[in-house]
């Protein structure tokens, strides 16, 4: 089933991209069709020194190479071919443009959902990707359970063979700028360039850490040299970002909801459940807006309950901190590892739901909260959360994913600081502040920091602006949040018709180079079919029938029992892809890269 459900990406190419006219061969022109103008054009550009060397008639041309049996293409290779049309890459070699100085204009449009099994069984609903693209070719997909994040992830970050230097592009200190009252409120559905989000504060961020928003001045780029892995001996609250020294933006490193669910996060209450949710800010007031919080638990008579909390903010000052009486009798204070003894307990009545209407006072829903297994923490207080960085989550355990670092280790080794002493037990004060320390130090130094592989991330979209690319992502917040940087234009979308309707005018821009944009109604309709289970089970009957059926009749009945609103959203996704591929000026390329399939259904 999984074979079937994650059959290889397809990758369509725009073979043919429109005559254009050359009066300079490093600067393409973009509206000259008339022979004439392009004689007059060539002529001045002869008595200036260029001449046109790709002639009148000059175009590009993609040439897709035949793969030999054992070569497979993979997510990687789709960036090397825009680093190599735009940047610094090597010419791919598996596929070949033809006069490459006339391409000033790449468009990569990004559809999660569908694959190769959907493509050739319903190839009938997407004409138009096929008469536009030409024959897709076989993509590698990155596991058989990624997702589209990590897919997005694999197309707009590299590796750098710079060993133990972090992210090289920061912005220098002769031109670092505040936030500070720079943008203006943003309404639903309004893009970036309107502004942040109401009220919200990005912790010491700058220009090249924060979605662009149609600014005119550039962010300007240079090498830093963190180590990778090494100590750094920070006392608590120095290791706060410093200005243009984050080379992703805060929210990258924030857990997605997946990551959330699949780590058990509190993320849905009942109502009836005592669980509480953080709240958006008040318009115009201020707010914590990075705060670490940790907790210390007793055993009683039902188990693990709450009996501290302490919230830190950034700089390592205490926001709050509060002992808990528990609901039921304590049986165990569990001092060797929660610090807590009977004399600290003895007369204390602040109750979990008094704690709960303090956080809530100082933690808003747009606060970034910070904690190691924070999951446990939030389920001690039964408050949820969205905004969350887990530094068990943020630093890799040497044995793999399926391990998570100590905070004790961690603290020793990358702040080289001594905490949680088995002679007085933990300080969730102390607990709190290591936690932020290490977020913050991770955020400075990059995501690659402290972790065994020896290769670093950089994120495509700084490499493009340093070779004088102008970029343009249209998507959803959450992506923007993770890989708008620098002087990027970053555009919010809510639904693959205003991805569409945006996309139409950004790629007329002469001043946009590379645009990114996502169709992803069809990823949307598997997550919302794997959430209902009779849906659910059905789509798997559906899918072992055609993994085990012989005769072509059931096949072909299996196939074609798909609902109309599946074929509806198919229809759509052609549709689109014929109007953007229309709007598309001379001298554009156009790359369609599929997801993996129904990820979700496998998942759930």
């Amino acid at each position: 089933m999984l074979k079937w459900l994650h059959s290889p990406l397809l990758l369509s190419v725009q073979r043919h991209i429109r005559r254009i006219n050359l009066s300079n061969m490093m600067s393409p022109v973009l509206n000259g069709s008339n022979q004439a103008q392009s004689q007059e054009n060539s002529g001045k550009a002869a008595k200036e020194g260029f001449f046109d060397v790709y002639g009148p008639d000059g175009r590009a041309e993609v040439i897709l190479k035949t793969p030999e049996s054992k070569t497979r293409i993979r997510l990687e290779d789709i960036q090397g071919l825009v680093r190599w049309v735009l940047a610094d890459g090597t010419m791919p070699n598996w596929v070949f443009v033809k006069n490459k100085p006339l391409v000033s204009k790449l468009v990569l449009l990004y559809m999660p959902g569908l694959d190769a099994a959907v493509y050739m069984s319903q190839s009938s609903l997407l004409r138009n990707l096929s008469t536009c693209c030409g024959t897709p070719l076989a993509l590698l997909a990155l596991s058989s359970v990624a997702d589209s994040t990590q897919t997005i992830e694999a197309l707009l970050t590299f590796k750098s063979r710079k060993r133990g230097r972090g992210m090289p592009f920061v912005t220098p200190p002769c031109q670092q700028h505040s936030l500070k009252n720079k943008y203006s409120s943003m309404l639903p559905g309004v893009g970036l360039g309107a502004g942040l989000q109401p009220g919200i504060k990005h912790p010491k961020l700058t220009e090249s850490d924060t979605p662009g928003v149609n600014r005119d001045e550039s962010t300007s780029l240079c090498n830093d040299t963190p180590g990778t892995g090494e100590s750094t001996g920070l006392m608590p609250g120095e290791a706060s970002v410093p200005e243009g020294e984050a080379p992703f933006p805060v929210s990258f490193y924030t857990l997605t909801r997946s990551q959330m669910l699949e780590h058990g996060y509190p993320v849905v209450s009942t109502g009836t459940d005592g669980y509480v949710e953080t709240l958006p800010a008040a318009s115009g007031l201020p707010f914590v807006d990075m705060a670490a919080i940790d907790c210390e638990m007793c055993y009683t008579e039902h188990g693990l309950e709450l009996t501290r909390v302490s919230l830190v903010d950034n700089e390592g000052m205490v926001l709050f901190d509060s002992l808990v009486r528990p609901s039921s009798a304590i049986i165990d204070y569990n001092t060797r590892f929660s610090g807590i003894t009977y004399e600290m307990m003895d007369s204390v009545t602040t109750t979990l739901e008094d704690v709960q209407k303090e956080i809530v006072k100082l933690v808003s829903s747009e606060t970034i909260l910070v904690g190691h297994s924070l999951e446990s923490d939030l389920i001690a207080l039964k408050i949820i959360h969205k905004r969350v960085i887990d530094t068990a989550l943020m630093y890799q355990h040497p044995r793999g994913p399926l391990f998570k670092p100590a905070l004790r280790i961690l603290a020793s080794h990358f702040l080289q600081r001594r905490i949680q002493d088995w002679r007085i037990g933990h300080d969730s004060i102390e607990d709190a502040r290591a936690a932020m320390d290490l977020a913050l130090l991770k955020i400075r130094k990059g995501p690659e920091f402290g972790n065994v592989s020896r290769f670093a991330k950089e994120n495509l979209l700084l490499l493009l602006n340093k070779h004088g690319q102008q970029c343009v992502l249209l998507d959803r917040w959450s992506i923007l949040q993770r890989y708008a940087v620098g002087s990027c234009h970053a555009i919010v979308c809510t639904s693959d018709d205003e991805v569409l309707l945006k996309a139409k005018k950004e790629v007329n821009n002469c001043n946009r180079n590379f645009i990114w944009l996502q169709f992803s109604e069809l990823d949307s309709y598997y997550k919302r079919q794997a959430e209902n289970l009779d849906s659910l089970t059905t789509h798997a009957a559906q899918m072992a029938s055609l993994m085990t059926c012989n005769r072509a009749v059931e096949k072909f009945d299996a196939q074609r029992n798909v609902s109309a609103e599946f074929q509806n959203i198919l229809l759509q996704m052609d549709e689109r892809i014929k109007q953007l591929h229309s709007a598309l000026p001379s001298n554009t390329m156009l790359i369609v890269a599929s997801g993996h399939g129904d990820t979700a259904s496998v998942r759930r």
